[in-house]
């Protein structure tokens, strides 16, 4: 899979996603707030583009939406300072962490990693690259996700625990950006379950609107 942005093309490298970033998901999830951000990785495999069809995985049962804002990095480096943290981003979508609640829960519960529960194949879904420019309302971006088109979730940039220029540089403290590089940067409350048959639609006025159907495996 290729990330197009204004006819120039980026090969995905690494697939950071950040959890628990917004307060009223930590208390939807009866975690407490981190004191750093939490990170975890998924395979470039997990990406899907718009429009795909997305297969409901065999080895769980309960399947949740976790609508995000995606960033794309641009270049290589690592980030010190909050402006120097947004001249690595390139472009901005909206994207989904799909996630097997109850293989994440029973892990969990017994202190093990839970990868399978979030890295499987088409576990990343995301919309199409707009530019990130000056003047793009960076710390005020409104997104949806909506399921059969009655919306689940909303959210809004402002309200996360981390803001993006902390989480670029957090992760660039531990692995040197590249260019192609994606973050996941959290999810907002109302997360909840899809069913094969089910159309699932993140939508941002900023950046566009984009939808997948839930098929059988």
């Amino acid at each position: 899979m290729k990330l197009t942005l204004n006819k120039k093309s980026f090969t995905p490298q690494r697939i950071f996603c950040i959890g628990q970033n917004y307060a009223e998901h930590i208390k939807e999830m009866k975690s407490d707030i981190p004191k750093t951000p939490t990170i975890f990785m998924k395979p470039v495999s997990s990406l899907v583009s718009p429009g795909e069809e997305i297969r409901f995985p065999k080895h769980g049962q309960v399947f949740h939406h976790e609508v995000e804002i995606v960033v794309l990095i641009g270049k290589d480096g690592r980030a010190k300072t909050a402006e120097d943290a947004k001249s690595f981003i390139a472009g901005i979508t909206i994207g989904l962490d799909l996630t097997l609640r109850d293989l994440q829960k029973n892990l969990k519960d017994k202190g093990l990693p839970w990868e399978i529960s979030k890295s499987f194949d088409q576990s990343a879904p995301i919309g199409k690259f707009v530019s990130y420019l000056p003047l793009f309302p960076f710390d005020d971006i409104q997104f949806t996700c909506m399921v059969n088109g009655q919306v689940h979730q909303r959210g809004n940039t402002k309200d996360m625990v981390f803001p993006i220029e902390r989480l670029i540089i957090e992760i660039s403290r531990i692995w040197k950006l590249l260019p192609g590089d994606l973050i996941f940067t959290g999810t907002p409350s109302g997360v909840g379950p899809l069913q094969v048959g089910e159309s699932v639609k993140i939508a941002s006025p900023q950046i566009g609107t984009f939808e997948w159907q839930i098929v059988k495996p």
